[in-house]
């Protein structure tokens, strides 16, 4: 048969596959296949399988008409040098030299490497190959057609079986990512929240599957007169990111919860996150409380994260909340200071991440603090939650096609009374 066209018959044979537990458990229905197919001209087979030792191969499975060979028996290595030759030249046929397969009337064979190929050494120390399952094969015409017909099963089948590891594997990992984002969206609130004066609207977007940016809104059980906000930002990337940012959440809220000031609990989490994430990077947190009251006072603890920007809603100017601390991680002893600030009636507070100014555009040109001012300030009449989405529309359009983009989280927060 034409190889090209037993290619196409296999890869056909092949397409709708059952969903096999193991690979072993695949080759054998290959073997089967292989065997019951029309087009090629197998009478039988069996499925050998490389020891986890690499000295022995092992009977695993026997199909059509064969000699059967008793399960589990095995052929050494060591006395079966034509294994090393499967391994170099993929499929062979030779005499039968083991006297017990003679004595069942096998006198010639021909086998063909699947799967994975190790590279060993032989007892002489020269460097071998050896196929992780060999499939030999019965045919009334032992010749090079049939050599031919191994080799093309042989590349079709260990290809099969690549394809399928990969996918195995993607699965897995899609599921991981799947459970790892729904861990991190379970630590973010709701985008909208109101709190005595005030309306806040949050957003984080991640660069990746998951991310190491988060900011929360935190109560304080029956203390009902403030508000905890917080926005951080995981210096690494990805999984490690994301297993960082989960943690920190998790000590500020059990440190609000217990009522801790807000200096204590910033200096606790800075020695846990050096302690937990020695071979991290470093991790920015802000975190300011609201208070219901008349005269709009703000208390908040910035550990070396983006200083957020005060718009005064009557003269239009802005401040920034500078760092009152150094960002956690690298030295476990740190101290860290609070500072205020007051909220008049329809002054707004920006929360974010390095991923709003430092978003690039095509000429690698950043996003700037400026400009995020001047949105800002463009906004200043609009709700939090429209402030928060023109502020996002602008860096998506400014660092379209960019050539570095990071996660981008913001939060806004507006008196409104």
């Amino acid at each position: 048969m034409e190889q090209r066209k037993l290619y196409k018959t296999l890869e056909s044979a092949f397409k709708h596959f059952p969903d096999f537990e193991s690979d072993k458990q695949l080759l054998s229905y290959v073997l089967k296949e292989v065997i019951n197919h029309e087009n090629i001209e197998i009478t039988g087979g069996r499925l050998w399988e490389l020891n986890d030792s690499k000295t022995n191969y092992i009977m695993a499975e026997q199909h059509g008409e064969v000699e059967k060979i008793r399960k589990g028996y095995a052929l050494k290595l060591a006395d079966y040098p034509i294994f090393y030759e499967v391994g170099k030249n993929r499929s062979v046929l030779a005499k039968e030299t083991d006297k017990y397969l003679s004595n069942l009337g096998i006198h010639l064979y021909s086998a063909t490497g699947i799967g994975d190929r190790f590279k060993i050494k032989d007892a002489s120390g020269k460097d071998q190959y050896l196929y992780q399952y060999i499939m030999a094969f019965n045919s009334r015409d032992m010749n090079i057609n049939l050599m031919n017909t191994m080799n093309i099963i042989s590349t079709s089948v260990s290809s099969m079986l690549r394809t399928r590891g990969i996918e195995t594997k993607a699965r897995a990992i899609e599921k991981d990512l799947v459970k790892a984002r729904d861990i991190q969206r379970s630590i973010l609130p709701e985008h909208e929240y109101s709190f005595a004066n005030y309306e806040i609207f949050g957003i984080s977007i991640p660069d990746r599957i998951v991310g190491g940016d988060f900011f929360d809104y935190l109560t304080f059980g029956n203390e009902k007169d403030k508000l905890g906000i917080a926005i951080g930002d995981a210096a690494s990337k990805g999984f490690s990111a994301a297993a960082q940012a989960l943690y920190v959440s998790g000590a500020l809220k059990m440190g609000t919860e217990n009522e801790l000031k807000m200096t204590a609990v910033m200096k606790k989490i800075n020695s846990l996150v050096h302690r937990v994430f020695p071979d991290e990077r470093f991790l920015t947190l802000f975190y300011m409380e609201l208070y219901k009251d008349t005269k709009g006072l703000c208390l908040y603890v910035n550990a070396g994260h983006n200083p957020p920007i005060h718009l005064n809603y009557e003269t239009n100017s802005m401040e920034t909340l500078d760092a009152t601390g150094p960002v956690l991680g690298p030295a476990p002893e740190q101290d860290y200071n609070t500072d205020s600030l007051y909220l008049s009636k329809n002054d707004v507070v920006v929360l974010y991440t390095d991923g709003i100014v430092e978003a690039a555009n095509t000429k690698f040109e950043f996003y700037g603090e400026d400009r995020l001012k001047e949105v800002i300030l463009n906004s200043k009449n609009f709700t939090a939650k429209e402030i928060c989405a023109h502020i996002i529309e602008d860096v998506q359009k400014f660092s379209n096609r960019g050539k570095y983009s990071d996660d981008k989280t913001i939060v806004v927060i507006k008196r409104v009374k």
